[in-house]
Protein backbone atom coordinates (compact mmCIF):
# COMPACT_ATOMS: atom_id res chain seq x y z
CA UNK A 1 0.00 0.00 0.00
CA UNK A 2 1.27 3.49 -0.89
CA UNK A 3 0.31 6.41 1.35
CA UNK A 4 0.37 9.88 -0.21
CA UNK A 5 0.08 12.82 2.21
CA UNK A 6 -0.10 16.46 1.08
CA UNK A 7 -0.14 19.59 3.25
CA UNK A 8 -1.71 22.86 2.06
CA UNK A 9 -1.51 26.50 3.16
CA UNK A 10 -4.47 28.40 1.78
CA UNK A 11 -4.92 32.04 0.79
CA UNK A 12 -8.44 32.12 2.27
CA UNK A 13 -8.25 30.73 5.79
CA UNK A 14 -11.76 31.77 6.76
CA UNK A 15 -13.99 28.88 7.83
CA UNK A 16 -15.87 29.03 4.51
CA UNK A 17 -12.62 29.21 2.48
CA UNK A 18 -11.19 26.17 4.23
CA UNK A 19 -14.48 24.27 3.91
CA UNK A 20 -14.70 25.01 0.18
CA UNK A 21 -11.25 23.54 -0.46
CA UNK A 22 -11.92 20.64 1.91
CA UNK A 23 -15.02 19.75 -0.12
CA UNK A 24 -13.12 20.03 -3.43
CA UNK A 25 -10.66 17.45 -2.08
CA UNK A 26 -13.36 15.18 -0.62
CA UNK A 27 -15.28 15.21 -3.90
CA UNK A 28 -12.61 12.93 -5.39
CA UNK A 29 -13.99 10.07 -3.25
CA UNK A 30 -15.58 7.41 -5.43
CA UNK A 31 -14.57 9.11 -8.69
CA UNK A 32 -11.05 7.73 -9.13
CA UNK A 33 -10.83 3.95 -9.30
CA UNK A 34 -7.24 3.76 -8.04
CA UNK A 35 -7.99 5.86 -4.93
CA UNK A 36 -8.46 3.36 -2.07
CA UNK A 37 -8.68 5.80 0.84
CA UNK A 38 -9.20 9.54 1.10
CA UNK A 39 -9.14 11.65 4.24
CA UNK A 40 -8.98 15.43 4.63
CA UNK A 41 -8.14 17.06 7.95
CA UNK A 42 -8.22 20.69 9.04
CA UNK A 43 -5.51 21.98 11.37
CA UNK A 44 -6.67 22.50 14.95
CA UNK A 45 -3.73 24.30 16.56
CA UNK A 46 -2.98 27.09 14.04
CA UNK A 47 0.67 27.34 15.04
CA UNK A 48 3.28 29.17 12.96
CA UNK A 49 4.51 25.88 11.48
CA UNK A 50 0.99 24.52 10.84
CA UNK A 51 -0.59 23.93 7.45
CA UNK A 52 -4.31 24.59 6.96
CA UNK A 53 -5.33 21.23 5.45
CA UNK A 54 -3.88 17.74 5.13
CA UNK A 55 -4.86 15.26 2.43
CA UNK A 56 -4.21 11.57 3.09
CA UNK A 57 -4.73 9.12 0.25
CA UNK A 58 -3.84 5.45 -0.21
CA UNK A 59 -3.16 3.38 -3.31
CA UNK A 60 -2.34 -0.27 -3.98
CA UNK A 61 0.80 0.59 -5.96
CA UNK A 62 3.01 3.36 -7.31
CA UNK A 63 1.38 2.77 -10.70
CA UNK A 64 -2.02 3.54 -9.14
CA UNK A 65 -0.61 6.71 -7.59
CA UNK A 66 0.74 7.72 -11.02
CA UNK A 67 -2.67 7.07 -12.61
CA UNK A 68 -4.33 9.21 -9.91
CA UNK A 69 -1.96 12.10 -10.60
CA UNK A 70 -3.08 12.38 -14.24
CA UNK A 71 -6.76 11.44 -13.74
CA UNK A 72 -9.14 14.17 -15.03
CA UNK A 73 -10.92 14.44 -11.65
CA UNK A 74 -7.59 14.99 -9.88
CA UNK A 75 -6.54 17.50 -12.54
CA UNK A 76 -9.66 19.59 -11.74
CA UNK A 77 -8.58 19.59 -8.09
CA UNK A 78 -5.08 20.69 -9.15
CA UNK A 79 -6.63 23.64 -11.00
CA UNK A 80 -8.59 24.66 -7.91
CA UNK A 81 -5.49 24.35 -5.73
CA UNK A 82 -3.44 26.60 -8.06
CA UNK A 83 -5.87 29.40 -7.19
CA UNK A 84 -6.40 28.47 -3.53
CA UNK A 85 -2.81 28.03 -2.33
CA UNK A 86 -0.68 30.84 -0.94
CA UNK A 87 2.51 28.76 -1.31
CA UNK A 88 3.47 25.42 -2.84
CA UNK A 89 2.16 22.33 -1.09
CA UNK A 90 4.46 19.73 0.44
CA UNK A 91 4.01 15.98 0.31
CA UNK A 92 5.32 12.67 1.56
CA UNK A 93 4.82 9.34 -0.21
CA UNK A 94 5.69 6.11 1.56
CA UNK A 95 4.99 2.41 1.58
CA UNK A 96 2.72 1.35 4.41
CA UNK A 97 1.20 -1.86 5.73
CA UNK A 98 -2.34 -0.83 4.93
Amino acid sequence: MITHIVFFRLKDTSPSGIETTRQVLLNMQGQIEQLQHLEVGEDLLHQARSYDLALITKFHSLEDLDAYQVHPVHQKVVEHMKEALREPSVCVDFESAG
